[in-house]
């Protein structure tokens, strides 16, 4: 009995310390696991609903600049189908591009006999004045584009070109000027030729400078009247078209009226020149539509082609 009491005094011990030892290892633990933070839920809720509406604001922004690119994309595409239906688009955006940048190519036309009569058979052309013009004509009719963009953009140069072109042709028998619409410079001179002296060429210099006729920006109807006007079969006549845009409805309808006042002769070739000098006023600063600007460039180039004239589109407006 002895022993069996000493036995179970010896297992009670280990009992003991086994209950101990776990006590002391539970407090281990549960005093590490006190180091540990728990995250706060409302701490947790106010962060994710700021990354929340970072992200919506991000969203909006991407949202706004779609939008911006979409409107952008979609005026351009309205201005191409505009001038597709007009016919020659890709050559109409090539064309503005090499207007714009000064890469048109000028044609080169040998002398004639009536421009070796003029100017004397030993006489050199001046091409480098005007761009290859050709100088063949005895009667000169500018019409001049007097719209508010040109008077404030471009005049200065519309005077530089006026005088160059004069100077090219020194022996005329007549010269003339009306603005886009068929107003005359000088109304005394209506339906008349003005006589080609010294002293006219001043006179009418210098009313050009302050010469500011009502325009609406198309050249139709100047063109019209100056044909029809003044064409007659024994006159070689040329018309200068200066001029920054076209407003009017329609290209093809004002290539075909010209086609019918500026008959071709029994040789085919047409009895009025029709020379243009583009003014890049619309790509520039004060421009208002360059879509106006390159139909301008588009009917100018149509019309000097069948006309046999050419057309000068500078690089700059002042």
């Amino acid at each position: 009995m002895r022993r069996g009491g000493a036995e179970f005094g010896i297992a009670f011990l280990d009992v003991i310390c086994c209950g101990f030892g776990a006590v002391v290892l539970l407090l281990v633990i549960l005093a590490r696991a006190g180091t540990v933070e728990i995250p706060d839920p409302r701490e947790q809720a106010a962060e994710a609903h700021v990354e929340e509406e970072e992200v919506r604001r991000r969203l909006r922004e991407a949202e706004s600049q779609q939008a911006v690119a979409a409107d952008r994309l979609a005026r351009l595409q309205s201005e191409l189908a505009a001038l597709r239906s007009r016919g020659g688009a890709s050559r109409v955006v090539v064309d503005a591009i090499a207007e714009r940048e000064g890469e048109l190519a000028m044609a080169r036309q040998q002398l004639s006999e009536e421009m070796k009569r003029l100017l004397g058979a030993d006489t050199k052309r001046r091409d480098d004045a005007v761009a290859g013009i050709p100088v063949d004509s005895e009667y000169v009719i500018f019409v001049i584009d007097t719209s508010g963009s040109m008077a404030e953009f471009a005049w200065p140069l519309v005077l530089e070109k006026f005088e160059e072109i004069l100077d090219i042709y020194p022996n005329l028998k007549g010269v003339q000027v009306m603005n886009d619409m068929g107003i005359y410079m000088f109304s005394g001179y209506r339906g008349r030729w003005i006589p080609d002296t010294p002293g006219r060429r001043r006179a009418i210099i210098n009313r050009l400078r302050s010469w500011r006729p009502f325009s609406n920006s198309s050249p139709v109807e100047g063109i019209e009247q100056a044909i029809s006007t003044f064409y007659a079969r024994d006159r070689r006549i040329s018309i200068y078209v200066f001029g920054d845009e076209f407003t009017g409805r329609s290209i093809q309808e004002v290539v075909n009226q010209v086609d019918r006042f500026n008959a071709r002769d029994r040789s085919g070739a047409r009895r009025v020149r029709i020379h243009a000098v583009g003014f890049p006023v619309q790509f520039g600063p004060g421009g208002h539509s360059p879509v106006s600007g390159i139909r301008f460039a588009l009917l100018m180039r149509e019309l000097t082609y069948r006309n046999g004239g050419t057309f000068v589109a500078l690089t700059r407006h002042r």
